[in-house]
């Protein structure tokens, strides 16, 4: 047998079956299934996709096979666009001087400078060699690197990797923070978050009836709604029909009872009567049991162990906290009021989120922007700090300056403050030497400091500045909460 390759083109119709990646950007024509978005627009939740709507190549179908239109191929579809501005980002990004080079270049020039305007003045060559022994910049040049380096080692020990010592100064230095929420602040598994029902049902009843009617489903969300059952130790009953309605929902009989689960649409269908509804309120499956209303069950991501605590610190830092993310705005609201964070922008797709730290970059932010997946790569280019989560993919890893290792959003937390420390440190170096050379050359210069006492000042200044740089490693105490 023969296998042959074909080209496709835009245009052309493709076929989609369950389980696969998808490889063009297209319209579907037909079929019904679920596809997981959450590596191109972050959304966590599997949408459900139907005729007219529109797909993104790199996304997964989940449960049904779609007929397709291409539109886009290869690098001209959302993906290939995603790589290319990464490209282009690498590319365009200037290196930036390191801090303790400027420093110490400065205190050079000053020394030289001086001894030059001591000989003049004073035309004393014993002062002249005073000046230039006493004068020096050693407590810089040498403290500044150990004191990145201990920075790095202390950050690296507590799981987050910085590639490097410019990365660090540039932490030290940043006020605003963006962070995407799939994969970031969430672990992308959808969970039932509150079970709200009417006057005779309690919420056990609520989500047994669910979980029931949505048991033989192979959706996200019903096996959300089973596993949230199954964690409660509630019976979860056999339904004696079931139907599934694409996109909708299902129609189930359970025990005797007719059974109705899915969204406003699908009730309405069934002639069953809503109450007025929140439509900020996040993801809902609705629960109608014999043709009545019975309640509804909210779903979210599930927020990762110590979020809330992390975007507390950070903000007593002062950094100003943004959320960018491909959700919509329903299933975002809630998530962000629960951690903490009241500056939202949803809906982003990839381009949109370099556009947003573009704009905040020219309005003189400083930014860290922190995320895990295909969607985050451009913006974490983009950003003067990219900061990569572990679990994340190698694209974000690879673009990224900065991996926490194990996901906890506070080791990002105390590694901003060993930058702001070491940076604190590195100055405290800088401003005592320049203190004691400008002392010690005013006193060699009026010849109240001989050579041999302008090198034991030199030597013991220095050593001092280099031992408050040991400060740092990882063996002393934890930066100071500033």
């Amino acid at each position: 047998m023969r296998l042959v390759i074909c080209s496709i083109g835009a245009g052309d119709r493709v076929l989609i079956r369950p389980g696969t990646r998808i490889p063009v950007d297209g319209q579907v024509l037909s079929g019904h299934s679920t596809v997981e978005e959450a590596a191109i627009t972050g959304e966590s939740l599997p949408q459900d996709k139907g005729p007219g709507a529109r797909i993104f190549a790199g996304t997964l179908n989940q449960t049904g096979a779609l007929e397709v239109v291409v539109e886009n191929l290869g690098r001209d579809t959302t993906f290939g666009r995603i790589v290319e501005a990464v490209e282009r980002a690498e590319q365009t990004r200037a290196p930036i001087q390191r801090l303790a080079d400027r420093l110490a270049g400065y205190l050079v020039y000053f020394a030289l400078a001086s001894a030059l305007l001591t000989l003049l003045i004073i035309h004393n060559l014993r002062s002249t060699i005073s000046v230039i022994i006493v004068a020096g910049a050693c407590g810089i040049a040498a403290g500044t690197p150990l004191a990145i380096l201990g920075a790095i080692g202390r950050a690296a020990r507590h799981g987050t990797i910085i590639k490097g010592g410019v990365y660090l100064e540039q932490l030290a230095k940043i006020d605003t923070v963006l962070l995407d929420k799939t994969g970031t602040l969430t672990y992308g598994r959808p969970q039932v978050a509150r079970i709200a029902p009417v006057e005779g049902f309690k919420p056990d009843d609520l989500l047994e009836i669910a979980a029931a009617a949505e048991r033989n489903s192979e959706h996200p969300l019903a096996r959300a709604l089973v596993a949230a059952a199954q964690d409660g130790h509630l019976p979860i009953g056999k339904p004696s029909d079931f139907t599934y309605a694409p996109g909708k929902g299902v129609y189930a009989h359970v025990d005797g009872h007719t059974v109705v689960v899915g969204n406003a649409a699908l009730l309405e269908e069934a002639g069953i009567s809503l109450p007025a509804m929140d439509p900020a309120a996040g993801a809902r499956i609705l629960v109608a049991r014999d043709g009545l209303f019975a309640g509804s069950i909210q779903i979210s991501d599930q927020v990762r162990d110590g979020v809330s605590d992390a975007v507390r610190e950070l903000q007593a830092l002062g950094l100003q906290i943004e959320l960018l993310t491909g959700d919509t705005e329903a299933s975002v609201g809630v998530v962000a009021e629960s951690i903490g964070i009241r500056k939202v922008s949803s809906g982003l797709l990839p381009e949109q989120k370099s556009a947003r730290v573009d704009e905040l970059i020219r309005m003189g932010r400083t930014i860290a922007m922190i995320g895990d997946g295909i969607n985050d790569a451009t913006a974490l280019s983009r950003a003067q700090v990219g900061v990569a989560m572990g679990s994340g993919t190698e694209i974000a890893h690879a673009n990224a300056d900065v991996l926490l290792i194990g996901n906890d959003l506070r080791k990002f937390a105390e590694t901003v403050k060993a930058a702001r420390w070491c940076r604190s440190v590195i100055f405290q170096n800088f401003y005592g030497t320049l203190a004691v050379d400008a002392i010690g050359i005013v006193l060699a210069a009026i010849g109240w400091i001989n050579p041999l006492a302008a090198a034991f000042i030199h030597v013991s200044s220095e050593l001092t500045f280099i031992l408050n740089s040991t400060r740092l490693l990882p063996r002393f105490s934890p930066p100071p909460h500033s």
